[in-house]
């Protein structure tokens, strides 16, 4: 990620001067008062849509929405952040969609959140670091870190706490639960109205 430069570079921005903008704010994340620019590469695409097919088969049942990255919108104590994926209740979802009330869902709101790191990228020390404790901070049960290169694994993160949203009233911290890597299985709940369980082998994540 690098910084949108906008009006001069001058900021701080706010959640309004990220939506006036006349791109309405495609492809920017809002960190701290600062435009970030989201850049993705196309193994990084084709990483993502995979996982969205294994967790939107996963969850048929489940009463949830996966959300295929982009342009869904959520808040986090730094901001406005676009993650890669991300499921949430299918009530948000349709409350967002179709009533677009709220616009940007609350990230206390997620049951899972997920970032495909772009090795080399700006972005990857944002999704190891800053990301990890935004992302815990508002309770979201479950954050997955998932590489491609040099080989496919995925790093699982749970909150140490009981999964209450400590935004703005505490901070909480998440705990690194497991690593699979290809030619392992990765078996995970994802706790919900409805509980659901996916099942995957990391290595599946690149083929075609």
């Amino acid at each position: 990620m690098s910084v949108a430069h906008d009006h001069g570079g001058h900021g701080p921005y706010t959640v309004e001067d990220l939506h006036a903008r006349e791109d309405e704010g495609r492809g920017l994340e809002l960190e701290d008062g600062w435009l970030i620019e989201v850049s993705a590469s196309s193994p990084h695409n084709w990483v993502s849509m995979h996982l969205w097919e294994l967790l939107k088969a996963a969850a048929a049942n489940a009463e949830v929405f996966v959300a295929l990255g982009g342009e869904w919108e959520i808040s986090t104590p730094a901001g406005i952040r676009k993650p890669d994926l991300f499921v949430v209740p299918k009530s948000m979802a349709r409350a967002s969609i179709v009533n677009r009330d709220p616009v940007i869902i609350p990230g206390s709101e997620l049951l899972l959140v997920v970032e495909v790191i772009s090795p080399g990228s700006g972005s990857e020390r944002t999704d190891r670091v800053k990301k990890l404790s935004d992302y815990a901070a508002i309770g979201i049960p479950q954050y997955w870190i998932v590489e491609f290169t040099p080989l496919p694994k995925v790093q699982v993160f749970v909150l140490d706490q009981d999964g209450t949203s400590y935004w703005p009233g505490g901070v909480g911290t998440y705990r690194l639960d497991r690593t699979v890597e290809a030619g392992e299985t990765l078996d995970a709940k994802i706790e919900a109205e409805k509980p659901f369980t996916v099942r995957f082998d990391p290595q599946t994540l690149t083929e075609f």
